[in-house]
């Protein structure tokens, strides 16, 4: 349960003024009168922290201290102190402690401290989360990051197609991970023992590219000196990848179309047709249909490759898989850079999840290593749009910041249907419109 206080005090008066006080906070608290009882309900999964005063009969605040952080090391645990007390108290804040809090205390003190405790509760469990989930997310090869219900789209497609010849056409923002993707499918089809070759059709001049696809013979022409083996028929047997398949030529266009019709190609200078046994999957960052119809792509070549398209959502429509993205970076950043993964703290990630990302993962991927490199002294320096989370706000504003955002998100992808958001979201229909009242969101401004 979010939220949980465990108060160790042997004085009962205290037990139940403190208790009631954290109570009206908001906060769910479970009271002992000794330490041993308190460590009953200990575990490296509490989900809050424990307060707990340090001179008691049996064992006092210290020892319990040293108990439960051998339960867990990041467990905050603040001690309550009397004045003679204070030495020692700061000495265990020294041996893991968060905080003491003096004798006699105010409530508003009491409950600005655990504040601050909890709310590194809460992320060091979230940033617990997260590392389960990418490992469980993980195995050799690319991952697909991501649980939001585009990118669960996305994986449960390519499963089904994964282990069939069909060519597959990838449609994404720049950024997005088109790549990624195009290897991930290879990987986890029958072909992963076969050759995954790329190139990408933008970054090659026009005047060489057949040959980098379709290879020579010697002599083919004045600079062809020795025979060279094509793209195409480099990936026999496995998988070639077409990016920015958009500024492939026109003319080029036409051999790419006889290619994946026939399976066949032929090398510059030569007559001898070479059989080929392989997928092509193309990515775009543009829409070839509206390309084709303008006359600045072939139409023909536009279906032929468009038999099955996978699209890729940009990283501002699944805002929910944030947090874990920067996660996977991170950790990648922290083992080449040989440096530990500073904590997040709800502000920053507040700025994370507010980004609308127009880098998408490549963007997200850049920040989490800057903020691996510099940590405190990295500057989240976004352009926020408004009415969304600040730093400064406090963890409910932010929260209902957060949900606001997911609540847009979701009735934007679902264009204002309440039935597909709810099924999205996991919400009674109750509820979701409450939620909507409350934010001021009407469905008919999602409609498309």
């Amino acid at each position: 349960m979010p939220n949980s206080i465990m108060l160790v005090d042997d004085e009962k008066h205290i037990r139940v003024a403190v208790g009631q006080t954290l109570q009206l906070a908001g906060y769910d608290v479970t009271a002992c009168e000794a330490a041993e009882e308190a460590l009953t309900h200990l575990d490296s999964e509490w989900p809050g922290i424990v307060v707990t005063d340090i001179s008691m009969p049996g064992m006092g605040g210290l020892g319990l201290l040293e108990r439960a952080r051998r339960l867990d090391a990041d467990l905050p645990v603040i001690l309550i102190t009397g004045h003679g007390d204070i030495s020692m108290a700061v000495q265990a804040m020294r041996d893991g402690a968060y905080d003491f809090i003096e004798k006699p205390f105010s409530s508003e003190l009491l409950v600005d401290v655990i504040r601050r405790a909890q709310e590194k509760r809460n992320l060091t469990l979230e940033n617990r989360k997260l590392r389960k989930a990418l490992q469980a997310q993980g195995g050799i090869g690319p991952r697909i990051i991501g649980e939001s219900p585009s990118i669960q789209q996305l994986r449960n497609m390519i499963q089904h197609v994964a282990d069939t010849p069909a060519d597959i056409l990838l449609h994404a923002e720049t950024g997005s991970g088109k790549d990624l993707v195009a290897r991930y499918i290879h990987e986890h089809s029958n072909r992963r023992d076969k050759n995954f070759v790329a190139i990408n059709c933008g970054a090659v001049p026009e005047n060489l590219i057949e040959s980098e696809l379709f290879g020579h013979e010697k002599g083919a022409f004045t600079d062809a000196k020795q025979r060279r083996i094509g793209k195409f028929e480099h990936a026999n047997g496995g998988t070639l990848f077409l990016d920015e398949i958009e500024s492939m030529p026109l003319a080029l266009q036409v051999k790419l179309l006889r290619v994946l019709e026939e399976r066949s190609i032929e090398r510059l200078g030569s007559n001898q047709q070479i059989p080929l046994d392989l997928r092509v999957i193309a990515a775009t960052k543009v829409d070839l249909k509206q390309l084709s119809e303008e006359g600045e792509y072939r139409q023909d070549l536009y279906y032929r490759l468009n038999v099955l398209q996978l699209p890729i959502p940009p990283l501002r429509e699944r805002s929910e898989d944030i947090p874990m993205l920067f996660q996977h970076f991170a950790l990648i950043a922290s083992a080449q850079y040989h440096r530990e993964v500073p904590q997040l703290s709800s502000d920053q990630l507040a700025l994370l999840m507010a980004h609308n990302w127009p880098g998408n993962v490549r963007e997200l991927r850049n920040v989490a290593e800057g903020y691996v490199l510099l940590g405190d002294a990295y500057t989240f320096d976004f352009d926020e749009p408004d009415g969304v989370a600040k730093a400064g706000l406090t963890l409910p504003e932010q929260v209902e910041q957060f949900e606001r955002l997911i609540l847009q998100k979701a009735l934007g992808r679902c264009q204002g249907s309440i039935k597909d958001t709810q099924t999205e979201l996991g919400l009674p229909r109750k509820t979701l419109y409450d939620k909507m009242k409350k934010y001021g969101l009407d469905k008919s401004e999602f409609k498309h």
